[in-house]
Formats: C-alpha cells, structure tokens, sequence
C-alpha cells in the first residue's frame, strides 16, 4: 500500500506513513521502517541488507569468540613455557 501509494505520488511521503499507518493499525514511524527495509532488501534504496546484516554480526561473535580462545592459548603457552623454563629439582 505504502510503495503503490509513494509511486502515486512521492513528495508527500510523510502524509503517506501516516495515513497508511492510520488505516492499518500501526504507528507511521514503525511503518517507515519496515518499509525502509524492504526498499534495501530489495536492491530499491542503499544500504546494508538483512541477510548482509545478520551475515556480519554471525562473524563479528565468530571473531569474539575466536580472539577469546586465541587470548586463552596466548595465556597456556606462556604458562607452560615459564614451567620448561624452570631448573629441575
């Protein structure tokens, strides 16, 4: 409704959020946004995708999670190099 309605006519964008979002019940800002995003999921408006989005953020806990292993291996191996280093009884 909101895309058929901002093809018509696409200078009252502000008119159309709200009187669209009236007729359905839901908040226009709420409304701007969702269709905010189909325009980028689409390829219509620039900007990071969902899939993109969702994408990165299953990296950026991959890369926590590994910095947080590699910071753990860092902390063993300079345990255990400290232990070789010590003279034997």
């Amino acid at each position: 409704m909101v895309l058929d309605a901002l093809n018509d006519d696409p200078g009252s964008q502000r008119g159309v959020f709200a009187r669209v979002g009236d007729q359905l019940g839901i908040n226009a800002e709420t409304l701007r946004s969702c269709v905010r995003r189909a325009q980028i999921d689409a390829g219509d408006r620039p900007g990071t995708t969902s899939e993109d989005a969702e994408r990165i953020a299953e990296l950026e806990k991959e890369v926590r999670e590994l910095r947080h292993a590699n910071a753990i291996l860092k902390s063993a191996s300079a345990f255990f190099a400290a232990e070789l280093d010590r003279p034997s009884r």
